[in-house]
C-alpha cells in the first residue's frame, strides 16, 4: 500500500511530466492499434484474393493480364508505397499477370496509352488527374473502338478521387478503400460510364468522366491552400478575401445546346443463331434472280441547336456517373448554373458546402438536360476550367456526351446500395 501511495505522490508532484507521458502513451497506443487494424484488413483481403488464385483453369486458358498505370506522385508521393503494400499483393495472390507502368511526369500517361498493347484489363492507380490522362490517351487512339471495350479498374490513391463514390464503398480508412477497390476488380462486375468529349477550336479533344467546372467558386477553391495558416477558417477566409478584390463575381456566357436523345434499352449482346443450310441456299438463289433494290441513302437532318444566354457565378457541366446504375430515359449530361444574385454571406456559405462536394447546387440554380453544348465566352475572358479537377485554360469549347463509352469495375455492395436509392 505504501508503494502505491508513493507512486501517486510522485505523479502529483510531477504532474506536467505525468500528463505529457500519458498523452504520448495514449497517442502511441492509438497509432499501434490503427496499424494493427490495417494489417487485419490486408490479411483478410489477401485471404479472399487467394481463393481466386486457387481456382483451376483449363489447359488452353491463360492467366489474365492486367496493365497498371501507377502515378507515384499521387497522394503527396505516397502512392507507390500504398500500392505496393495494399493492392499489389492482392493482384499477385489472385493469379493476375500484372505489368506495372509508373509515370514520371505530368502528361506521360496520355503518351503511354498510344503504345499500350492489348490487355485483359486496365488498372489506373492514382487520382483524378491520372485517370483523366489515361482515358484521354485511350480515346485518342485510332483503334479506340477496340480498346474502349477493355474493362477499367480504378484504385483511389490520389488526393481527389471524384469517381470513387459511384464505384466503391468509401470509408475513413485509406487501406480499406484501396483493398476494397482492388477486390472489386477481381470480382469482375462492371458498369458502363458516360464520357464527356471536350474539344476546343484548335486543341485535341480532352475526355472527362466527372465534368467541366468554371466560375467564381472554382477560382476561389484553387486559392484555399494559400491560407493554410488559418486552419479551419481558411475556406471562409478565401471566399471573403475574393469578394474584397472583386464583387460581384458574375460570369457571362452564351451557350448553344442540343436536346437529349432517348436511351436505348440496356439489353445484353446476343449473337443471332445462324440459319440452316437450306434457308441460306434459298436466300442466295432469291438474291441472284431477284436482286434487292438499293434504297437511297438517308439524308441526315441538320442538328437543331438552341441558344441561351447565362449570367452565373458558376457553371458545371457534369455526367450522371454519380449513380451509374440508375435507369434513365435519356442519354444526357447535366448543365447546372448558379444564379448571379448571391449576397456575400450566401457566397461564403455555399462555397464552404461546395468545397466538400462541388456537384452540390442551390435550389434556384438553372438546370438543363442536354446531349451536347457549345460554350461561347466573351472576348478577353480569362480564367481556367476544371476538367475532372485538372486545370485547363478557359476558351470556347464544344462538350459532347459519349454515352456508356467505357466499362469500369464496380463494387457489388455499392451497386446494390445505389440501386436501392433509385427505387
Amino acid at each position: 500500500m505504501a508503494r502505491v501511495v508513493k507512486v501517486f505522490r510522485t505523479l502529483r508532484n510531477h504532474w506536467k511530466k505525468s500528463t505529457f507521458a500519458a498523452c504520448v502513451l495514449s497517442y502511441g497506443g492509438y497509432w499501434l492499434y490503427g496499424k494493427h487494424c490495417d494489417n487485419v484488413l490486408r490479411r483478410e483481403a489477401c485471404l479472399e484474393a487467394r481463393e481466386y488464385g486457387r481456382q483451376q483453369i483449363a489447359p488452353q486458358e491463360r492467366l489474365r493480364k492486367a496493365t497498371v498505370i501507377l502515378n507515384p506522385a499521387a497522394c503527396s508521393g505516397k502512392a507507390n508505397q500504398l500500392f505496393e503494400k495494399n493492392a499489389a499483393p492482392i493482384l499477385h495472390l489472385a493469379g493476375v499477370e500484372i505489368t506495372i507502368v509508373k509515370t514520371d511526369y505530368e502528361g506521360q500517361a496520355k503518351k503511354l496509352m498510344d503504345v499500350m498493347e492489348q490487355t485483359d484489363m486496365l488498372i489506373v492507380a492514382g487520382g483524378d488527374g491520372t485517370l483523366q490522362e489515361v482515358i484521354t490517351g485511350l480515346l485518342r487512339r485510332p483503334d479506340e473502338d477496340t480498346f474502349s471495350n477493355i474493362p477499367i479498374g480504378f484504385i483511389p490513391l490520389g488526393s481527389n478521387n471524384s469517381l470513387s463514390p459511384g464505384l466503391h464503398l468509401l470509408s475513413d480508412n485509406k487501406v480499406k478503400d484501396i483493398t476494397s477497390a482492388t477486390l472489386s476488380i477481381l470480382k469482375g462486375e462492371t458498369v458502363p460510364l458516360d464520357v464527356l468529349q471536350i474539344k476546343g477550336e484548335k486543341e485535341q479533344p480532352v475526355f472527362a468522366l466527372t465534368g467541366l467546372r468554371w466560375g467564381a467558386f472554382r477560382d476561389v477553391a484553387a486559392t484555399i491552400s494559400k491560407y493554410w495558416y488559418l486552419g479551419p477558417l481558411k475556406t471562409s477566409a478565401a471566399h471573403w478575401f475574393s469578394t474584397l478584390r472583386e464583387w460581384p463575381l458574375v460570369r457571362e456566357v452564351s451557350m448553344t445546346y442540343l436536346p437529349p436523345s432517348l436511351r436505348p434499352l440496356d439489353l445484353p449482346p446476343q449473337k443471332p443463331l445462324r440459319p440452316n443450310l437450306l434457308y441460306r441456299i434459298g436466300r442466295r438463289l432469291k438474291n441472284y434472280w431477284y436482286p434487292p433494290v438499293e434504297e437511297p441513302p438517308k439524308v441526315e437532318e441538320p442538328e437543331k441547336w438552341e441558344e441561351q444566354q447565362l449570367s452565373t457565378l458558376e457553371l458545371f457541366i457534369q455526367t450522371q456517373n454519380k449513380n451509374p446504375v440508375e435507369m434513365r430515359i435519356n442519354d444526357s449530361l447535366m448543365i447546372c448554373a448558379e444564379p448571379d444574385d448571391f449576397t456575400v454571406g450566401e457566397f461564403i456559405t455555399v462555397g464552404k458546402k461546395k468545397e466538400e462536394d462541388p456537384s452540390l447546387f442551390t435550389k434556384n440554380s438553372t438546370k438543363l438536360e442536354v446531349s451536347a453544348c457549345q460554350l461561347h465566352l466573351p472576348e478577353g475572358t480569362g480564367g481556367f476550367y476544371n476538367i475532372d479537377n485538372e486545370e485547363y485554360e478557359a476558351m470556347p469549347v464544344e462538350v459532347r456526351l459519349l454515352p456508356r463509352k467505357l466499362r469500369f469495375f464496380i463494387n457489388t455492395e455499392r451497386r446494390e446500395e445505389l440501386l436501392s436509392q433509385t427505387q
